[in-house]
């Protein structure tokens, strides 16, 4: 049930006929999103599954012949079959919504053709294997479907009738692209980074499969280890000595996930931004760093050594949890206390990651519910606690266990952050355009920014001060991604920055180069863009309601509306939010 957008201290009316009566445009939108979730169960069964598509619990994605093709063919019948809904759209947000959707069907087979126009593909097999697993071998998940993971193990290895190893598959399509010269081969960086995983990922499909007690595992698993063995020297005898010394994307691919990341600006425009950005938050980072050196005695005021005391501070093994799930009741007191956002009833979740997670996904990260056919999933904030290294070795991250940190990041990752992003969607009724086919990291990461920023000023003086510093690294993110990908800096010098200036643990500071250079170029910027662009849309509305503005509704706002990008999200706030009386 949506409800309507509450004053604080005024009593809860229900909400009105026409307000009901709005969600018959979120059905029909919902029936057009039919056509592009049935491409992507067909094409990509175990992303579809995620999202909550039924009926694909046994399913893997279909790397045969011409794959490539069959996902552009797939998504220009989309677009073609979306854009002839339009002229019957009638209720503009359901045209809006079809808009959205032809897009996204755009961008998805422009990403298709880049893509093999220009680069050799790298699968990351060890990876892709272990997600699809554990996708279906998680705790929210019924355990009469967790039986499928092992079907599924067994398609991915190819012991079910008709399939062929994902490793062999993927072998051979390397093998036969690497035969074309004019195609970029994968860079060095990627391809160690891979095998380094390798084994984590081996393991952590087998601690799945033991830890919820599913016969039968051994076989498929031992063949994955064997698959895995043979797969990794094929990475390491062909195509680690071709891999591009070079990690740069070429120009086109890079240009177009910043894109498809919400970031519509160019790279130099981002660049400038962030550069000015960054010195600013380090002005006020002196400022609160001598109020935490003169509150606690300490002799140090700059404030990367003020960071390195209060890093000091570190929790250990089982205090850890405790600890961020007793910050979470803090910051919701908080939140009631100023009327920052309307709190959902249910508890939040937070875990400790395992090896393997922590090397599919090596920062702090929510996992979000599925979006389609929710039966009380909830979201999930993972916090991982170690990086393994290329050659063998593990670097320890201070920088999310100890306590000053723990506030501003359940903030992002937990409430009013990830967390209640999601779960507001799912509790608005939200259409699936906005909750899924509009998704970019602009939206999603910039309110993650965002909600810091509107704790910020009720946290103890030491959280201030790491609030600070968290986005101190966002702003770097958006210039060292671009520069790195330019050729202007190296990644020695980017890992000076984040070690010295932004004050991050080894292990981190690696994870985030990594991260600009090949495990998503492009991505990193968005948190600073959409933080960017959220506040600016927060002071023009504050500035045109005056007295009227009222944050916890605006908020409320914000987090109804699905995740739509920064332009849509502005036009949407000017002609609803700003009319509301």
């Amino acid at each position: 049930m949506v409800l309507a957008a509450q004053r604080p201290g005024t009593a809860q009316t229900p909400a009105p006929a026409a307000a009901v009566r709005t969600q018959d445009w979120v059905a029909r939108s919902n029936a057009n999103a039919r056509i592009l979730i049935a491409v992507a169960a067909r094409l990509s069964p175990e992303s579809a599954g995620r999202m909550g598509v039924d009926g694909l619990d046994e399913a893997i994605s279909d790397y045969s012949d011409a794959y490539e093709q069959r996902a552009i063919d797939a998504n220009r019948g989309a677009e073609k079959a979306l854009r002839d809904a339009l002229p019957s759209a009638g209720d503009p947000r359901v045209r809006q919504d079809l808009e959205i959707m032809i897009q996204a069907a755009q961008d998805n087979a422009k990403s298709v053709e880049i893509s093999r126009s220009l680069v050799v593909p790298f699968f990351n097999v060890g990876s892709v294997v272990f997600n699809g697993v554990r996708a279906l071998l998680d705790d929210q998940i019924p355990s009469a479907r967790r039986r499928a993971a092992l079907v599924r193990l067994r398609k991915y290895v190819g012991e079910a009738p008709g399939t062929t190893s994902f490793a062999k598959q993927a072998e051979a399509i390397m093998r036969e692209r690497m035969k074309n010269t004019a195609l970029a081969m994968p860079s060095k960086a990627e391809v160690q980074r891979a095998l380094a995983d390798s084994a984590s990922f081996v393991d952590g499909v087998t601690e799945l499969f033991k830890k919820y007690q599913i016969e039968g595992y051994e076989t498929p698993c031992a063949s994955f280890t064997a698959q895995m063995a043979l797969y990794d020297a094929f990475l390491r005898t062909a195509v680690l000595p071709r891999a591009r010394a070079d990690f740069r994307l070429p120009p086109a691919i890079y240009a177009f996930g910043l894109r498809s990341y919400g970031v519509d600006i160019g790279p130099q425009e981002l660049v400038t931004a962030a550069h000015k950005a960054f010195d600013g938050i380090q002005g006020e980072m002196q400022a609160a760093a001598a109020s935490v050196a003169k509150a606690r005695g300490l002799t140090v005021t700059d404030y990367r050594d003020v960071i390195r005391e209060l890093k000091k501070e570190q929790l250990v093994g089982d205090a850890i949890l405790p600890h961020y799930q007793k910050r979470l009741t803090e910051i919701e007191a908080i939140i009631r206390r100023e009327h920052l956002v309307t709190l959902p009833a249910r508890q939040a979740r937070i875990r400790l990651a395992s090896a393997a997670e922590t090397a599919a996904s090596p920062a702090p990260n929510m996992r979000p519910p599925r979006m389609l056919g929710n039966t009380g999933e909830q979201g999930e904030f993972v916090l991982p606690l170690n990086m393994p290294t290329t050659d063998g070795k593990t670097l320890r991250m201070d920088d999310f266990t100890f306590a000053a940190a723990s506030w501003t990041l359940t903030a992002h990752e937990v409430r009013p952050g990830h967390e209640m992003q999601f779960a507001g969607m799912l509790e608005a009724g939200v259409s699936i355009a906005r909750a899924l086919f509009s998704f970019n990291s602009a939206n999603v990461e910039g309110w993650g920014l965002y909600s810091e920023l509107v704790m910020q000023p009720y946290l103890p003086p030491e959280g201030q001060l790491i609030a600070l510093q968290h986005r101190l690294l966002r702003a770097a993110r958006a210039y060292l991604d671009p520069e790195l990908q330019a050729g202007k800096i190296t990644p020695e010098q980017a890992l000076a920055v984040l070690s010295k200036d932004v004050v991050l643990s080894e292990g981190m500071a690696r994870q985030e180069v990594d991260r600009y250079t090949f495990r998503m170029p492009g991505q990193a910027t968005s948190y600073f863009y959409g933080f960017s662009k959220l506040v600016e849309i927060r002071t023009d509305i504050e500035r045109a309601l005056g007295p009227r503005f009222n944050a916890q509704e605006f908020h409320d706002f914000i987090l109804s509306q699905g995740l739509l990008p920064p332009r849509l999200m502005r036009e949407v706030v000017v002609d609803h939010f700003a009319a509301m009386p």
